[in-house]
């Protein structure tokens, strides 16, 4: 195979070795020593220099004997680059420098260049770390129940190199030798599992003699001791805790008590001191006592409250203050004896008369007494109108377990007596005066928070002097009268500040007042209001729509709850946008709960939310989506207004197309047929008998009558006479006459009437034609009018007047019989024309064509 030089089989052969290799690693140069990698150190510190070679022996590798070799170096992953040189014996060096090695551990690698293939041919690991800290807090504990001496300390920083930590003890001849030189035995423990800790044997150790302890951690880089501890192993012996026997009072002495206690058997030979620590359930803190001495016995203590529970705990230490305490003996409990309560309660009342009955209401209420005052568990209080003398009991008005109460009084009652009662006796009754709330209020109050479950009230003094005061305060409320009013009294008049932590609780609001306490009067009370921690409101107020219009929008919103506020409205802040995200707001005073926003665009969508903002934040509420209005009311109004009036015209034009006859007969009533008249039927015998004169007419010869026009005559005016013909009258007045019903027109035949049954004949002139004769008159029933004119239109072109003036007898037809008129009386005939106004028509009848012989008949 060495004769076929850089050959493929010699490849496969190399590809071979090198997966079989374990690790995968490109070893077979190595092996074959045809490369090699050297490194100055393959542990270094952190962030040091690092130099390496890499030398190959072309000869001694099958495949580079021909050819130049190329060496190239990758550290992990990542290449670097190397200088190359020829070395001696025809062999290739690269030397490679890293100025600053930051790799806790990394591998590198030499590369050659293969058949244009960089294969892996030598590698070198690398370590980078620090030298290993020092231990401290080094501490030792001998444990009596085996004695053994068990060590533990504090690791320094991490060296990120293998370290190995080991705890060294040695023997002292004498004392005064430790620490001061090394004694040649020295022994070592060596902790499992990395711990830090490590337990000496007893049969190691010397019982009361010193011994020096120490801590060593080594790796490569270097060694590292911790302090070293010089002590008798009895010195840092823990001793087994005591146990306590009985706790018992001294009834003599009413505030002390004995407690009796054994130590452990395993302390038996030492000397001993030990501690009595204490406390009641209520205490925050133990009663320490010290400086017991003894292995056994009894000591006494003083100083109890009454009828307390107490939980006691011993512990014991060697007398010379070395070595460590013993755990706490396992606590007992104790209940000193009771005595009658003691002190004065705190008071606060309030009094009313009674609508009815002429008696008192009083509502009491106290705190119940301290417990250096309850001296033990109180059972309850007696309210009495008067104070207890001997042999006699006072009338009791309330014996309650609360610290209240309400009862009733004579009127005139000043002075009530309350007391505390428990098993051992009845406490001293506490005068109660009820004073009247009349007196000066304080000058100004205000309060902070003290804490999310305090706050600190504080308030200007009146300048009266004051003997105490009363803070009352109670959480607001958006329900009237829910919850109970907590209260504190002061007694110190001087004071103008106090802590009130009873019920306080975070985002709620309270409300407080502050009442001075005179020698003869209460002040009037002031108050304040205040939160103890403010955030932003639960929720923002829904937004109602009240009005809107095209430019503005009536907005209103319901307040929110005090309960959800959780803090001083500062403002409310309302915002606007409309479809091309043009926003505006408007910052209110949160007293409002109604606004109205201006200057909006006609017929425009806008979203409109709310925001309630207090010093801790502000909420949003819901969007609110309008849209204004094309018009405002009273254009609507206006229009609306507009298409009722022309509604209401077309429905009457339609009801007078529909009704046409009716609204005629109203403003043009029809005029009655006088061919159906009973004029035809009837005509007053004067009339018959009375010749007619008839006028001279202006033309010769019969005339025809076409018309008969009755006119009525102006108010004031005279009837005209056939004397004179009315001159004043021109022509031109005559009024169109209206068209007749009927036109006949017949042969030479008579003249023809109507009657009313039909038409009839009479005496006339064949050929001519006869009208039916027209009455105008007036229509209205009852009005009283002048005369009529009666004019007779004939053939010819001059209309013939008829005086109508009123005939002796009332007529109510004429007839017309005889031949035509010769003539009408005076020198002007009878007048050209009719006169301007007409009266509505009567029923007047002419038949045919007959000759008028009186026209004074008319």
């Amino acid at each position: 195979m060495a004769r076929r030089g850089a050959g493929t089989p010699f490849l496969l052969w190399l590809s071979l070795l090198l997966l079989l290799h374990p690790g995968g690693e490109w070893a077979p140069f190595r092996t074959l020593g045809c490369a090699s990698v050297a490194v100055g150190s393959p542990i270094v510190p952190l962030g040091s220099a690092v130099t390496a070679s890499c030398t190959i022996q072309s000869k001694l590798c099958r495949g580079l004997e021909q050819g130049k070799v190329q060496i190239a170096w990758m550290l992990d992953n990542e290449p670097v680059a190397g200088s190359q040189r020829h070395g001696p014996g025809g062999t290739e060096v690269s030397n490679l420098t890293l100025p600053q090695f930051n790799h806790t551990q990394a591998k590198l690698w030499c590369w050659v260049e293969w058949n244009g293939t960089k294969q892996r041919v030598g590698m070198a690991e690398i370590r980078a770390g620090y030298p290993p800290a020092k231990p401290f807090n080094l501490s030792c504990v001998l444990n009596l129940s085996d004695y053994g001496l068990t060590c533990q300390w504090e690791q320094g920083a991490e060296s990120h190199l293998p370290t190995s930590v080991m705890l060294k003890w040695s023997r002292r001849a004498h004392p005064s030798h430790c620490c001061r030189s090394r004694a040649q035995a020295v022994t070592g423990c060596t902790p499992q599992g990395g711990r830090s800790h490590c337990t000496v044997p007893r049969r190691l150790l010397q019982l009361y003699r010193q011994m020096e302890i120490w801590v060593t951690a080594t790796n490569a880089l270097g060694t590292a001791e911790s302090e070293h501890l010089c002590i008798d192993p009895m010195d840092v012996a823990k001793l087994d805790p005591p146990a306590l026997h009985s706790i018992q009072s001294i009834p003599f002495q009413t505030d002390c008590v004995t407690v009796a206690w054994e130590v452990a058997r395993s302390n038996a030979h030492m000397e001993l001191q030990c501690e009595l620590r204490y406390r009641a359930p209520e205490d925050p803190a133990w009663a320490l006592v010290t400086g017991i001495v003894g292995q056994a016995g009894t000591t006494q203590l003083c100083g109890f409250l009454f009828g307390t529970q107490y939980h006691f705990q011993m512990r014991c230490q060697r007398s010379s203050a070395q070595g460590y305490w013993s755990e706490w003996s396992p606590g007992r409990n104790y209940t000193t004896h009771e005595k009658a309560p003691t002190g004065k309660l705190d008071v606060w009342w309030s009094a009313q008369l009674a609508a009815v009955g002429r008696r008192l209401e009083v509502q009491l209420r106290w705190k119940a007494p301290r417990r250096q005052e309850a001296n033990g568990r109180v059972l309850g209080y007696r309210v009495t109108l008067s104070p207890r003398r001997r042999g006699r009991d006072p009338t009791t008005v309330c014996n309650t377990t609360h610290t209240q109460c309400n009862f009733s009084a004579p009127v005139g009652t000043r002075r009530v007596y309350l007391s505390a009662y428990n098993a051992a006796g009845e406490s001293a009754a506490t005068e109660i005066i009820l004073l009247e709330r009349k007196g000066q209020p304080l000058a100004g109050l205000h309060a902070v928070p003290g804490g999310e479950h305090s706050l600190w009230v504080r308030w200007e003094a009146p300048p009266a002097p004051v003997a105490a005061y009363v803070l009352e305060w109670q959480q607001v409320s958006s329900e009237p009268g829910r919850g109970s009013a907590s209260w504190q009294m002061e007694r110190d008049g001087a004071s103008t500040t106090a802590l009130i932590q009873d019920g306080i609780e975070p985002f709620q609001r309270y409300n407080i007042l502050v009442y001075p306490l005179y020698k003869d009067a209460i002040g009037l009370p002031v108050h304040t209001t205040a939160y103890s921690k403010q955030k932003a409101p639960s929720y923002a107020p829904k937004l109602h729509l009240k009005s809107i219009s095209k430019s503005s929008a009536e907005l209103s919103w319901d307040p929110v709850p005090v309960e959800m506020q959780n803090g001083f409205i500062t403002s409310y802040t309302i915002f606007w946008a409309n479809s091309t995200a043009e926003v505006s707001s408007i910052s209110l005073n949160p007293s409002l709960s109604s606004f109205v926003i201006r200057e909006l665009k006609p017929s425009t969508l806008y979203k409109v939310h709310i925001m309630a903002s207090t010093a801790a934040g502000g909420t949003n509420g819901t969007s609110l989506t309008l849209v204004t209005t094309m018009l405002d009311d009273i254009e609507i109004q206006f229009l609306f207004l507009t298409l009722g009036l022309i509604f209401v015209l077309l429905i009457l034009l339609l009801i007078c197309f529909q009704k046409n006859g009716r609204v005629k007969q109203q403003f043009w009533p029809s005029v009655p047929d006088p061919a159906n008249s009973s004029l035809g039927k009837w005509v007053p015998a004067e009339l018959q008998q009375e010749p007619l004169q008839v006028p001279s007419m202006r033309e010769p010869g019969l005339a025809t009558i076409s018309t008969v026009t009755v006119l009525e005559r102006a108010a004031g005016k005279q009837p005209a006479t056939w004397d004179k013909e009315p001159a004043a009258e021109p022509t031109g007045t005559v009024p169109t006459l209206p068209q007749p019903y009927v036109r006949q027109e017949g042969p030479g035949t008579p003249g023809r009437g109507w009657g009313a049954a039909g038409p009839r004949q009479g005496p006339g002139r064949s050929g001519e034609t006869v009208q039916y004769a027209r009455v105008v008159g007036d229509g209205y029933k009852g009005q009283q009018h002048a005369p009529p004119r009666l004019y007779l239109r004939s053939s010819s072109t001059q209309p013939l007047l008829l005086d109508a003036s009123p005939s002796p007898k009332p007529y109510e037809n004429l007839w017309f019989h005889g031949a035509a008129p010769h003539g009408c009386p005076g020198d002007g005939g009878c007048p050209e024309e009719p006169p301007a106004t007409f009266p509505l028509l009567q029923g007047l009848l002419i038949s045919g064509a007959e000759e008028l012989h009186d026209c004074r008949a008319f």
